[in-house]
């Protein structure tokens, strides 16, 4: 475990060398880079597993950008954040060797929204991103190109937390950046299953094979 390119994170190296793909696991409110390394492993047998911890503090829980209330947030906060990982991922691509076309993300909650912000701020960083539970927390004022680019959006029909609207909205403005989207709505609330790990799991292999 280490900080010293922006994030305290763990790095997890691929298990076979010749396996290309990194999975970038974002944690959700008052988690930590221990978190969803399980389910990452589980979505991504052999690849490796990149985790950083939110820089940020709510009340003590580790988050990767503030907000002002349940569901509200600053998009200039939000996008500082994003680029604050931008560079973090970049970082870690050099310090491990990693390779820069077979990225993807794996974000829950929180760490689902950084992820979309992430894609949106520097179209072609990730291949992809698995979304446990995302909503929409950030509007790109230029419409990015995300062309080759698959979102995998996992959602909970009754999730106290995020609207419908914000999920559908989310899936309206990567259709419109040309992103390939899948979208899954789970007899859930905002607590995972295990049947949609399994489905990222499978949309992740097909990403795999994909020029």
């Amino acid at each position: 475990m280490t900080e010293d390119i922006g994030f305290i994170h763990r790095f997890v190296p691929a298990d076979d060398k010749t396996s290309p793909e990194t999975l970038v696991v974002l944690h959700g409110t008052g988690g930590d880079e221990n978190d969803l390394i399980g389910i990452g492993q589980a979505i991504a047998p052999g690849a490796a597993i990149l985790s950083p911890r939110g820089n940020v503090l709510e009340n003590g829980a580790p988050r990767f950008f503030k907000r002002l209330a349940e569901g509200v947030f600053d998009p200039k906060e939000v996008k500082s954040r994003g680029e604050e990982l931008n560079r973090f991922i970049r970082a870690a691509t050099s310090k491990y060797g990693l390779n820069p076309e077979r990225i993807f993300a794996l974000g829950y909650s929180n760490g689902a929204n950084i992820a979309s912000t992430v894609m949106f701020i520097e179209p072609g960083l990730l291949r992809g991103a698995i979304m446990f539970r995302p909503m929409l927390v950030f509007e790109p004022h230029e419409q990015p190109d995300l062309s080759g680019a698959g979102v995998f959006i996992s959602s909970g029909q009754m999730d106290p937390i995020v609207p419908a609207k914000s999920v559908e909205k989310l899936v309206e403005l990567f259709e419109a950046s040309h992103a390939e989207v899948t979208l899954k709505w789970q007899l859930a609330g905002h607590n995972l299953l295990p049947t949609e790990v399994r489905e990222a799991a499978d949309w992740l292999a097909l990403q795999r094979v994909r020029v």
